[in-house]
């Protein structure tokens, strides 16, 4: 294990000499062996082909390779070095021109970038003035560029020798850029080809052909760049490019589009996720799919050998595909994945709201009118323990007083069955305030209970608000005063040209807490002695019938709500 670590620090630490090694073989391979086919050109080429396999980028060194790809690479070798020619080996220098060029710009040491342009420019040069010529047969065109191979170009491997290889923090060779590689290997191809071509039509000399090839080449490359940038009149290649890669193969915007469009349409969690799952099912490569969730399981389709599961948070889907998919096709659909399921997810929040906006409007109700009952129930008790104290000389007053209150509590029965059966058709009955306001005292004959009330407003009220707002008031004032001894409550009504009609009820008591008196009117309240929805649903009230419910005052000895009737000029 030991003289494995060292082996592999070895191979990563004396790259760029295994690089120079492999390209001076390859020269010699080239040009120092004679004829191609020959021993020694042989010889030389599964030498450069060991120190290419000792430097190549695509294992690392201390990756396990199996048995199967060790023989087939040998293998590779051994039938490249007797079937080698002048095509074979031209193909075999596009492919390291694309390795090194790919590596350039991939590592971030100035030194390395170094050594693979010098590297590439090499594997160029050999290409154009060695290979290519002897594909076309046209040695007596470059006899000046042959010099130049014999003598000059293996000063560039011998550069890369003493070029120092710089250290690494975590030992291991650069990653090698993929899309580049191919790139640059294909760009490699074209010039072959094209030279290749031009010498055989035109048949010129060798120097035109590089100069047609090059400058064909050069045209092309600016054409694609000025098509590549987006301007006002073309979208650019670049943005048709991006979208082909963001499809993946697949219908991308359309399909994010159709579920949008099921989002708006389907109300439902279950409706919403089955027609999203018959959008899936419609594309070409699906064959079926299956789907689960906390709530519902559904499965459309037929099953496949090549399967693919997908899970985001508690939605799961399998995927049975007609083929398998690639890597990236897989990144793609477990992106859809989560959108789907974002979409799902959020129909399930809407179904939650719209189940409590039901619950909420039931509960607004029953506790609405069990606050209205709870008020005639006071009511009624009251004429009850006026009955019960009441003697024989008060048998007369007695039953006036029935008379004129038990028709009351009649009609508010009534309204509040009215309310019952349907809360949206509330009739409010309208009368003058004058009476009304005898049939309040009538109904609070407490002694803590007084009553003022000066100038009594010449106007129509609506009765079964006020009777609940201020049933609901001066029943709280009186539980107050049952924990509070010697509380005294006065129920006032004042009219003036500056406030303008208004119902005050005040409490001699404690105050109130800050926070309690800060949440008045705006949610329900904790109560020890009832439901804590009163006020509540008594300044909802009062709003709805055009007035306004109000605490006015707060301190210890006076607290005071205040209703006013009509608005403050």
């Amino acid at each position: 294990m030991f003289k494995h670590i060292n082996l592999q620090q070895f191979f990563i630490s004396h790259s760029n000499r295994i690089l120079a090694f492999m390209l001076l073989s390859l020269h010699a391979f080239l040009v120092w062996g004679g004829d191609i086919s020959s021993h020694l050109s042989r010889s030389y080429f599964l030498c450069h082909y060991g120190l290419f396999l000792m430097w190549q980028p695509v294992w690392r060194q201390n990756q396990k390779v199996s048995k199967l790809a060790s023989a087939m690479v040998l293998g590779l070798g051994l039938v490249a070095s007797f079937l080698i020619n002048w095509w074979l080996t031209a193909i075999w220098l596009s492919i390291l021109f694309g390795l090194l060029g790919g590596r350039i710009f991939s590592d971030d040491a100035k030194n390395n970038r170094m050594v693979h342009l010098l590297a590439a420019i090499y594997l160029l040069s050999m290409l154009l003035l060695w290979v290519v010529p002897k594909l076309l047969d046209t040695r007596s065109d470059l006899e000046a560029a042959r010099y130049a191979v014999l003598y000059l170009l293996p000063l560039l491997p011998i550069a890369i020798f003493f070029i120092a290889h710089p250290a690494r923090n975590h030992e291991q060779l650069p990653i090698l850029d993929f899309f580049y590689t191919m790139l640059l290997t294909l760009l490699a191809f074209i010039l072959v080809l094209s030279s290749y071509a031009v010498g055989t039509i035109q048949n010129v000399h060798y120097l035109q052909v590089i100069f047609i090839t090059m400058f064909g080449l050069g045209f092309g490359l600016i054409a694609l760049n000025l098509l590549w940038k987006p301007t006002s009149h073309f979208s650019g290649v670049e943005l048709m490019m991006s979208r082909y890669l963001t499809s993946v193969g697949m219908p991308f915007e359309r399909w994010v589009r159709n579920i949008a469009a099921l989002g708006e349409i389907e109300t439902s969690p279950k409706g919403f996720l089955e027609a999203a799952m018959r959008e899936m099912q419609s594309l070409p490569w699906v064959a079926g799919v299956s789907w689960m969730t906390d709530e519902a399981a559904g499965k459309i389709g037929e099953n496949s050998e090549h399967v693919a599961q997908f899970n985001f948070k508690d939605f799961h889907m399998t995927l049975n595909m007609r083929w398998e998919i690639s890597p990236a096709l897989y990144m793609h659909v477990k992106l859809l994945t989560q959108i789907m399921g974002e979409f799902y997810v959020a129909k399930r929040r809407e179904e939650t709201l719209r189940q409590n906006a039901y619950m909420q409007a039931f509960y607004e109700t029953g506790s609405r009118l069990t606050h209205d009952i709870k008020n005639i129930l006071q009511s009624t008790g009251t004429l009850v323990t006026a009955a019960e104290q009441s003697g024989e000389d008060d048998q007369e007053a007695l039953l006036r007083l029935l008379r004129r209150q038990l028709p009351m509590l009649n009609q508010r029965i009534a309204s509040t069955l009215d309310k019952l059966k349907a809360p949206g058709e509330e009739k409010l009955k309208l009368e003058k305030i004058s009476a009304w306001w005898k049939n309040l005292q009538l109904r609070h004959r407490e002694p803590n209970v007084e009553f003022i009330a000066e100038d009594l407003p010449r106007q129509e009220i609506k009765v079964e608000v006020l009777d609940s707002i201020l049933d609901n008031l001066i029943s709280n004032a009186l539980e107050k005063a049952k924990y509070q001894p010697g509380t005294l409550i006065k129920v006032a009504i004042l009219n003036d040209e500056t406030d303008g009609c208004r119902i005050e009820v005040t409490d001699s008591g404690k105050a109130m807490d800050a926070a309690v008196a800060n949440d008045l009117f705006k949610k329900h309240i904790a109560s020890h002695n009832g439901l804590g929805v009163g006020l509540y649903h008594a300044g909802k009230d009062a709003h709805q019938a055009g007035y306004e419910l109000s605490l006015a005052n707060n301190i210890n000895g006076d607290v005071r709500f205040r209703v006013r009737l009509t608005q403050s000029k």
